[in-house]
């Protein structure tokens, strides 16, 4: 079995803006959590390799597999500097290597080991498992991330040669997978079922609960992992929207007119289905987004933490902070109508039925002040954050909004990289909210 051990890895162009921003930061405490949590991707979960083919496997952290939904989140802080260092590049082209050839291994896979030869607790699930694939379960945003990554860094960079032979059999594999699970009863053949778990973690009968044809991708598990109720997941397909258009965009300057013009009809087709299925009347907020929605009357009225999420639509970029359905939405989002909206002494925020009941992930405060245009909420964001971070200024999954020193995962990569592109986002648009004392 091959060994995975993480080496640091130093980039001139972070380490010039991290410094750049420090140097405005008027609170220590959260100015060494912001390096902190900026480096943690780079220095401890990357295994790369460089040279003319870059190779790079993102561990999550605490798991040492590479999750194609969370090696995107962790790296995307860095993807504005590629065009400034170019071994930083070439990492991340690494990373958008791997990624390619992961999902034409399989693309209803959420996570790979290093290779073939690794080994998953994951073994005996029901499910077709491949040599090299550590958990099999279908999220419609894993596949969303891995476009986003290319598509942010040829937009960052300039650079076209990510798209490799095997980066266009994973961009046409992405877009058909998305068009069979468009009618998935009649078109999937994918089912998935883990024995002996607790319930989150295996779909109904191995293949879920009735759903309608909508045009939105049926996925079987939520950003969170955890299955999906009715498994037309909003958010990520509102996500997909955005990526595929951003595909279309991408390789019709390649001249690759087929797969744009493809990419375009399926987000198309997913927009509609948002429109026509992902809204719902809710008694107190009028009219707001549903988490899923099964196209034949049942919907889950609630928001989960992980990303996407119906918090950070305008983060992924579906539509505007303003835009009077998701203001509405936001507004229920962080309210207790919300079943899995938490509170304390310290903090409030969402939480997930992933974790503890009660339990606050940062990452939802994260999202919440990356999608502000308050200062003030944004301030009060910003002071949660302070108080749940731990005492290495690392973030973590879930911490208890009472007692800072009950949390769940101390290294947890990705919320860690979240928080570091939260205070560069603030360095470039409201400065002087980093310049206040805390």
């Amino acid at each position: 079995m091959t060994t995975v051990t993480p080496k640091p890895f130093e980039s001139p162009a972070v380490n010039a803006a991290m410094a750049a921003v420090s140097a405005r930061m008027a609170d220590e405490r959260l100015r060494l959590m912001f390096e902190r949590c900026l480096l943690n991707t780079l220095q401890t979960t990357l295994v790369y390799t460089g040279g003319k083919d870059p190779d790079t496997h993102v561990i999550t952290g605490d798991i040492d597999a590479m999750w194609l939904r969370d090696s995107s989140a962790q790296v995307w802080p860095y993807v504005q500097f590629a065009g400034k260092d170019p071994e930083l590049a070439r990492m991340l082209r690494g990373v958008i290597a791997r990624q390619a050839r992961m999902v034409i291994l399989d693309p209803y896979a959420n996570a790979f080991c290093y290779d073939e030869t690794g080994t998953t607790p994951n073994v005996a699930d029901a499910t077709e498992m491949k040599p090299g694939v550590f958990e099999r379960k279908f999220e419609v945003d894993s596949l969303a991330h891995v476009i986003r990554l290319s598509a942010g860094y040829v937009a960052a960079t300039g650079d076209r040669t990510i798209c490799t032979p095997d980066w266009w059999m994973a961009m046409h594999t992405i877009v058909e997978t998305l068009t069979v699970e468009q009618n998935h009863l009649e078109h999937s053949s994918y089912s998935f079922e883990r024995m002996h778990a607790r319930e989150l973690s295996t779909l109904h009968e191995g293949v879920g609960t009735p759903v309608a044809v909508t045009g939105m991708p049926w996925s079987g598990f939520r950003p969170s992992d955890d299955r999906c109720e009715f498994h037309y997941n909003v958010p990520a397909s509102a996500f997909a929207v955005v990526v595929l258009q951003k595909l279309a965009h991408l390789v019709a300057a390649e001249g690759e007119n087929d797969l744009a013009y493809r990419a375009a009809r399926v987000a198309a087709e997913i927009q509609g289905g948002l429109h026509s299925h992902g809204r719902v009347r809710h008694p107190v907020y009028g009219e707001i987004l549903a988490y899923e929605v099964d196209g034949i009357g049942s919907a889950a009225l609630m928001d989960d933490a992980n990303v996407p999420s119906l918090l950070s639509l305008p983060y992924l970029g579906w539509c505007e902070v303003d835009n009077p359905l998701y203001a509405s939405t936001r507004l229920f989002v962080l309210s207790r109508s919300n079943p899995h909206f938490a509170w304390g002494k310290l903090a409030e925020g969402v939480g997930s039925p992933h974790t503890e009941e009660g339990r606050v992930w940062p990452m939802s405060i994260i999202m919440r002040a990356m999608t502000s245009r308050d200062d003030r909420e944004t301030l009060a964001c910003l002071r949660m954050l302070r108080a749940l971070a731990g005492d290495d200024g690392l973030m973590h999954e879930s911490v208890n909004p009472d007692d800072a020193t009950q949390f769940s995962r101390p290294w947890f990569a990705w919320a860690n990289s979240l928080f570091g592109e939260l205070i560069l986002h603030l360095a470039a648009t409201r400065p002087a909210l980093l310049e206040v004392a805390l």
